[in-house]
């Protein structure tokens, strides 16, 4: 009976971390645009990915939990700019705060952070050019300035790259109708 109560305990202690998920903004995006990308990670999921072994890389990925990565086909989804500043406006209604804004190689990053007790608790990197739209959401947190280096670093991966290229239509072997 003692040992009931204590995973009850436990799991009540727990259950905040359970509700401090993932932004339920990027979730809703995700079911309403359900034939988007969306792939998840862990840290110990992007350290597979640092085949070069760099130790700035996994400096970089050390405080992130959780990625979410999802990606969106505009034209295919009737995705339009008011969509975008409603997505804007409900990720600020969730408490994420915009932290940088910039331009990389002809795509606009948008960086939303989500703090809590002065400590980052998630963030949302929003890539966006005139075809598709990338939503990095990530519970934990990098440094601002690399935020381009883990994009890249994405991009450029063998197998996520490849799929994002698919996806997106840029591969050969991208057959149209394919998901």
């Amino acid at each position: 009976m003692k040992q009931i109560r204590l995973l009850i305990f436990a799991a009540a202690a727990l259950a905040p971390a359970w509700l401090h998920a993932q932004s339920s903004t990027t979730e809703a995006l995700q079911k309403k645009h359900h034939d988007a990308l969306s792939l998840f990670f862990y840290n110990n999921t992007l350290r597979m990915l640092n085949q070069s072994e760099d130790k700035d890389f996994d400096e970089l990925i050390k405080d992130i939990e959780k990625m979410r990565f999802l990606m969106i086909r505009k034209n295919e989804s009737n995705f339009r700019e008011g969509d975008f500043r409603k997505l804007l406006s409900d990720y600020k209604a969730e408490s994420f705060e915009e932290a940088l804004t910039s331009r990389h190689e002809g795509k606009n990053f948008d960086v939303y952070i989500k703090e809590q007790g002065g400590k980052t608790k998630g963030m949302l990197v929003l890539v966006n050019d005139s075809t598709n739209l990338y939503i990095l959401d990530i519970l934990g947190s990098i440094a601002l300035n690399k935020i381009n280096k883990l994009y890249t670093t994405l991009d450029q991966s063998t197998d996520i790259g490849s799929k994002i290229k698919a996806f997106t239509g840029g591969s050969k072997d991208h057959k149209a109708g394919d998901k």
